[in-house]
């Protein structure tokens, strides 16, 4: 087995990992509201957040080319494939603390940043600034203003138009609504996350020489990102559903409702009209916030919002200093 194809094996096997972690890590990022507001129950919100998982990976790829071959250019051989793997590393590592701290960080961020972090230390290869600022730092800071500001309209909207309704029958009409919009949301969820592990999949087939492009998707990569996004989506993430679901506000179904129609639509319309890898966790987390600022300012726990921003603003930089740290003790197994 020549030296080459043990370092795609690895970054492949590493990114499956980071794949299943994105899964359990983001799972709230499609039940929370279901789960808080009953409208599903956990194992059948999981279900169905890992089928819609499963089914939006195919959607993504104008997600992966962007990931594959537009942040960071590299050329062709083992030390690149280090890059990568090293980037990979730090990602997983960052999913897994945010995780433990109950969290909701962008594990897009994570991936961006370790593949960003490492390469620079390295000093092989160049980032492509330009494509960073525009299809990552950009998104990033205008996908959850736009989440907030359309998640307050919605729920005013959804306020004036059921103004008259029953409370408990809109309760009830509203919780069979939301597993509609908790579909929505699994699929955007995969059309996003799955495409991004496609995209470091195809990067390392093209760093070891194995495909001549870094655009090219082979049919099984579809489906292996998708299975490992479903089966860590299925093992559920209680700790960030819990920030999610409860310590933000606390949700009823129509306001459930609206967050997950919101965040989803703003998921399709960077993947398929920006092809804009955003983060899933900082849309829906912004649409929450919004939703509940219809009630009253007040209602939105915002020290906890607070939390959740700092772990937005250094998952970027963090991980990538722990990947540069990975790629220093890595770096001689990939020469």
């Amino acid at each position: 087995m020549s030296p080459e194809l043990v370092a795609v094996l690895a970054v492949i096997a590493a990114a499956m990992v980071f794949d299943y972690t994105n899964g359990f890590h983001d799972a709230a990022n499609a039940i929370a509201t279901s789960v808080s507001t009953r409208a599903l129950t956990p194992r059948a919100a999981l279900a169905m957040a890992a089928v819609g998982n499963f089914i939006g990976a195919h959607f993504g790829t104008e997600v992966a080319k962007t990931v594959g071959d537009g942040l960071v250019s590299l050329p062709t051989g083992v030390p690149s494939l280090g890059i990568v793997f090293a980037g990979v590393l730090g990602a997983i590592c960052w999913n897994l603390i945010t995780w433990y701290f109950g969290l909701p960080s962008s594990s897009s961020h994570a991936l961006f940043g370790g593949l960003v972090g490492a390469t620079l230390f390295a000093g092989i290869g160049e980032v492509q600034w330009a494509t960073i600022i525009e299809k990552v730092l950009v998104p990033m800071v205008i996908s959850p203003i736009v989440g907030l500001i359309l998640g307050f309209l919605a729920m005013v909207a959804i306020m004036w138009i059921f103004r008259r309704g029953h409370p408990g029958r809109l309760n009830r009409g509203f919780r069979h609504a939301q597993t509609f919009s908790a579909a929505l949301m699994a699929i955007g969820h995969g059309t996003q996350d799955a495409a991004k592990t496609m995209g470091i999949v195809v990067l390392a087939l093209y760093s070891g020489g194995y495909q001549s492009t870094a655009t090219d998707i082979p049919e099984w990569v579809f489906w292996a990102s998708a299975t490992m996004l479903a089966a860590g989506t299925y093992t559920g993430g209680w700790r960030i559903i819990r920030t999610l679901g409860r310590k933000i506000i606390d949700l009823g179904p129509a306001e459930g409702f609206a967050a997950e129609t919101v965040a989803s639509a703003v998921l399709y319309f960077n993947a398929w009209v920006l092809h804009a890898p955003i983060s899933t966790t900082h849309t829906i987390t912004s649409a929450i916030m919004g939703v509940g600022a219809t009630k009253r300012i007040s209602a939105v726990r915002w020290n906890v919002a607070g939390n959740i921003l700092i772990a937005w603003v250094t998952t970027f930089p963090g991980a990538a200093l722990i990947s540069c740290l990975l790629y220093f003790v890595v770096r001689p197994f990939f020469t």
